[in-house]
């Protein structure tokens, strides 16, 4: 955590990946109006909340704004895109859209770097952020796993699909089952949030919904766990080991 104000308009000035800042809610003045001012020109989450919750996160003089900096820096999907095709790969991404447990968050980051995901991407607001439960949780993989944070997922599928990947949208209202995907091709996969699953719009966005078959009495797998599931349906695909 960055704590003071001049503090935090320092590291915002310095570029430093900033997941969130907290600031008082009834909070006034010129440092504070200055601070509105730079934060206001990037994508860094800025939240109001009452005085108690930043006295509880510290007892230093925290002149009514906290930052929290990330764990790791974070890569821009514009610029890994290329980079991924010009080592000559086909890429496979991941994109989590309303996650917000952070250990759902690092258990899907590990599979990602054991499965050879080349990235991951969150959006700057309503998601989770790399922190260091996130970090652990993932057995580090957080640490090595490029993490791309992007203003929204939406923007991010466009792009991608401008870019020649197939992207699929993992839901339970789909009618295609997840062995019936192409996943040889350059593919990213999108993961719904805990409750509500993959947004309506970025459902209609992606190239094509499929579905994990379920035959007990539960309708769905825990993200984590669906993730699980098609990632490593991905490396069957890619090493041409076929179901019998």
């Amino acid at each position: 955590m960055i704590f003071g104000i001049r503090a935090v308009i320092e590291a915002v000035q310095a570029g430093k990946e900033i997941d969130k800042i907290l600031i008082r809610r009834d909070l006034q003045g010129e440092l504070s109006r200055e601070l509105f001012q730079r934060v206001r020109t990037t994508a860094i989450p800025l939240q109001r909340v009452p005085k108690e919750k930043l006295d509880r996160l510290t007892r230093k003089n925290h002149q009514g704004v906290i930052a929290f900096i990330s764990a790791v820096a974070y890569q821009k999907l514009e610029d890994l895109v290329p980079f991924l095709y010009e080592e000559g790969k086909t890429p496979l991404i991941v994109l989590l859209d309303g996650v917000t447990d952070v250990r759902n968050f690092g258990a899907i980051a590990r599979t990602c770097e054991c499965a050879g995901a080349d990235a991951l991407v969150i959006p700057a607001h309503n998601s989770v952020s790399v922190n260091a439960d996130a970090v652990k949780t993932s057995a580090g993989a957080l640490l090595t796993l490029p993490v791309c944070k992007e203003a929204g997922i939406t923007g991010a599928i466009r792009f991608l699909k401008d870019c020649g990947y197939k992207v699929y949208a993992a839901t339970e209202k789909a009618v295609t089952e997840y062995t019936q995907a192409d996943f040889t091709v350059p593919a990213a996969l999108v993961m719904g949030g805990e409750d509500s699953g993959v947004s309506t719009d970025n459902l209609r966005l992606c190239d094509e919904m499929i579905h994990i078959p379920m035959a007990g009495n539960i309708a769905s797998l825990n993200v984590s766990a669906a993730a699980a599931v098609l990632l490593y349906e991905a490396i069957r695909q890619r090493s041409g080991v076929k179901i019998k």
